[in-house]
């Protein structure tokens, strides 16, 4: 008797640096897809770590089938994460790196259509919106199946900070960062709440907090990655963790709201950007695009943040 084919799940991973290889690892660890093909420019460098994940495999959930791979591999991905590209120096902002990575996404986003490829792409690079924007440009793809890892590191370092603060465990506070991954990104405080209690009226309950803290909260997350770059190179482990956290979303068909960088076409009254929003994730990648009530204030900060990015976007495709 003939025994059927069965699809496994496969994610390819360009681009095997810290980050990349940090997500692999993650991955493996928690046994979130049966396939991981690792490709990079420097063929030595994936092929050891190849190895040396390959080594662990006693010791994982379950056994990951983890190759050394090219271009070909693509065709019957499931995602394909894209980590490639010039890294964010102490002093540079992630805008500062358009003009780099632009033009390496180009060649890559192309070798990989031309591979065959059909399923999502997870883009985790920097500057992540402007280049999440340029992966739907450079595949033709529609922009439901391009995801940008967005704020959804940054929403974590909130909740993080926020559960620190308050004490309490950050899977009990549900506060989000939107906009930019960057300078401009803001908290939507207007509608975080710890557990089903709005923020400000347990603020109100708790004297030992204060209002006026939070906006210290917020700068220390907004400026997370600088101190992280000044004191050890690279952030590497909490972006890692939150693009395992998407790709198992999109595996598991979860249909979880996750802050991804998502295209905007008509909500919050933008067209055209990819900016970090509310989502809700699937297999069919971004399934919906939440819209979230925002107060006077926070619309202005989200209005400012979509501009900065058009501002980079715009002029930096064309000179392509």
């Amino acid at each position: 008797m003939e025994t059927k084919y069965q699809k496994v799940d496969r994610v390819v991973l360009i681009g095997s640096g810290a980050v990349g290889i940090s997500y692999a690892f993650a991955l493996m660890n928690q046994g979130v897809t049966e396939e991981i093909a690792i490709i990079d420019l420097n063929a030595d460098k994936a092929l050891g770590d190849v190895w040396d994940l390959n080594h662990g495999k006693t010791f994982a959930p379950s056994l990951t089938n983890i190759w050394q791979g090219d271009y070909s591999d693509c065709k019957d991905a499931d995602i394909v994460c894209l980590c490639a590209g010039a890294n964010q120096k102490p002093g540079e902002t992630r805008l500062d790196l358009v003009e780099k990575n632009m033009k390496i996404f180009k060649k890559i986003v192309g070798d990989v259509m031309a591979a065959g490829f059909d399923g999502i792409f997870l883009v985790a690079t920097n500057p992540v919106d402007v280049l999440t924007q340029a992966v739907i440009e450079f595949s033709g793809l529609p922009a439901h199946r391009v995801i940008g890892s967005g704020t959804t590191l940054d929403t974590a370092r909130l909740r993080y900070k926020l559960g620190e603060y308050f004490q309490i465990s950050p899977k009990a506070v549900h506060a989000y960062i939107i906009g930019e991954h960057g300078d401009t990104e803001l908290p939507l405080w207007s509608r975080a709440t710890i557990g089903p209690v709005p923020l400000h009226t347990y603020l109100e309950t708790h004297e030992n907090h204060k209002a006026e803290d939070l906006d210290q909260i917020f700068v220390e997350v907004r400026d997370a990655a600088y101190h992280i770059i000044e004191k050890k190179g690279a952030t590497f482990y909490g972006i890692a963790m939150s693009l395992v956290r998407i790709t198992e979303a999109i595996l598991k068909n979860e249909h979880t709201v996750l802050t991804t960088s998502s295209y905007l076409q008509g909500q919050y009254g933008v067209d055209d950007v990819c900016i970090g929003v509310p989502t809700i994730i699937s297999r069919k990648g971004v399934q919906e695009i939440i819209e979230v009530p925002m107060n006077e204030e926070e619309q202005k900060k989200f209005k400012h943040s979509v501009q900065t990015l058009k501002d980079i976007y715009e002029p930096a495709i064309k000179r392509l």
